[in-house]
Formats: C-alpha cells, sequence, structure tokens
C-alpha cells in the first residue's frame, strides 16, 4: 500500500464524518496500543480529508472487527514488580509531505506495557542518529513523569528506568556530547535526555532491532512482525 499523503488525487469526503471516526478511534487507543501508529497516521488528515485517507480508516476498521477480543491483560501477581523499562524508536523522514520522522514510545511496569505513543516530531531530522535522539527525549519525559506519578502512589522512590534504543549514535550522543559536528545543530530542549542520564534518572541500554518493542509505534508493518510485535507488547486474545 503506498503511503498516504495530504496532496492526494482522490475525491475530497465529508470532513465531519472523517473526524468522528478518527476521534473515536483515538479513544481506543488507550487500551489498543497495537493501532497506535496507524491511528497517528490517520490523523494527519482531518482537515482536508480524501478518499484514499477515508479508505485506510475503513482497513483499520475492518482489523479492529476482526480483533475486537483482543486486549491487554493485567493479572494480579503475587511479587510486586515496580521497575520500569522502555523503548524508544524512529524513523527516518517518512511523512511524505514534510519528511517529518515518526517517534515511538512504549514503556512497561514490569512486563505490562502502561504507556505508549506514537507521534510525528515536530522538526526535520538529518540523520537516523538525530531522529532516535529526539525520539529517546520525549521518552526521557515519560520516564519521568511515570517515575513521579510511580513514587506518589507507592510511596517509594522507585530505581531509575531503563530505556532500550536500537541506535548506537543517539545513545553515544546521550552520554556524552563527543559527536559535536552532528548534534550542534539539534534544538536545545531535545538535549533533556543527556540531562536525565548525567543525573542517573534513565538508564539506556542497546537492544537489536529484532528486539525493539517499539517497531510496532513507528510505521507499518508486515502481518507476521506485527503479529509478532503484538503479542510481546501483551495485546492477546481475550476470548
Amino acid at each position: 500500500r503506498p503511503k498516504l499523503s495530504k496532496g492526494g488525487t482522490t475525491a475530497l469526503v465529508d470532513p465531519t464524518e472523517y473526524r468522528s471516526l478518527v476521534g473515536s478511534l483515538r479513544y481506543l487507543v488507550h487500551t489498543r496500543p497495537d493501532i497506535s501508529f496507524a491511528v497517528g497516521m490517520v490523523s494527519r488528515f482531518m482537515e482536508k480529508p480524501r478518499q484514499e485517507h477515508l479508505a485506510a480508516v475503513k482497513h483499520l476498521l475492518r482489523y479492529i472487527a476482526g480483533t475486537v477480543e483482543y486486549g491487554l491483560v493485567y493479572p494480579k501477581l503475587s511479587g510486586v514488580d515496580n521497575s520500569l523499562t522502555g523503548y524508544s524508536d524512529s524513523d527516518l523522514g517518512g511523512d511524505v509531505d514534510d519528511r517529518k520522522s515518526t517517534s515511538g514510545i512504549i514503556y512497561f511496569l514490569g512486563t505490562k506495557a502502561v504507556a505508549w505513543q506514537s507521534q510525528k516530531q515536530k522538526v526535520v531530522a538529518l540523520s537516523s542518529c538525530e531522529a532516535e535522539y529526539i525520539a529517546g527525549a520525549g521518552a526521557a519525559c515519560q520516564a519521568v513523569w511515570l517515575t513521579r506519578l510511580l513514587k506518589d502512589v507507592t510511596g517509594e522512590a522507585p530505581q531509575a528506568p531503563r530505556l532500550k534504543m536500537d541506535n548506537m549514535s543517539a545513545i553515544a550522543l546521550s552520554k556524552n556530547p563527543v559527536l559535536h559536528d552532528r548534534s550542534k545543530h539539534i534544538d536545545t530542549k531535545y538535549h533533556f535526555i543527556r540531562e536525565c542520564v548525567d543525573k542517573g534518572d534513565l538508564l539506556l541500554e542497546f537492544a537489536s532491532s529484532q528486539e525493539q518493542l517499539a517497531d510496532l509505534m513507528k510505521k507499518a508493518l508486515g502481518r507476521s512482525r506485527f503479529c509478532e510485535l503484538r503479542e510481546k507488547i501483551g495485546v492477546v486474545n481475550l476470548g
């Protein structure tokens, strides 16, 4: 399927109906992380939706109808595992209109997914390292928020979250500003991840592309890979 674009050649459709459908889907994302990327993609065309955009929404609705019994499970456990583990990933220039990248972030409390995000980045990244670094900065913000929330709920300060990235250059840039020529143009706000690492509030780890669970949040995947990651993040058949 070709990538969707704002400048399509098909006829315009009723924007009110389109926004209503997408709005309902965005509500569903709160319990179905497997559709985060798809819903984020169709949300980009709310201003002037076309037939091809509506067709993508209907395709997504057919998938949901076929997996209506799927969802996340949070079983009651005997032991308490309050460790936070996150995954952040990014494509490079995936949006065909403005060449901005998409960040994918997912966090697990123990082994269960508790927070996820698929969002187009605000700036155009000039390299995969920069795109991954920006995604990591967003994941660092999520880590700080989740850590504070967990502390408020449990009354105890949790251990520093672990964030897994699959780009060694982005990890090196986060730990040490050695790649100055590649990072001096990056907006200061994205260096927040470096501050978190320096303070010990976030631990960075490398995860291979095969182990990268946030891959589901940044791009469209083939059926087998999609089903594999869907199961790994905990979306299973509850029937």
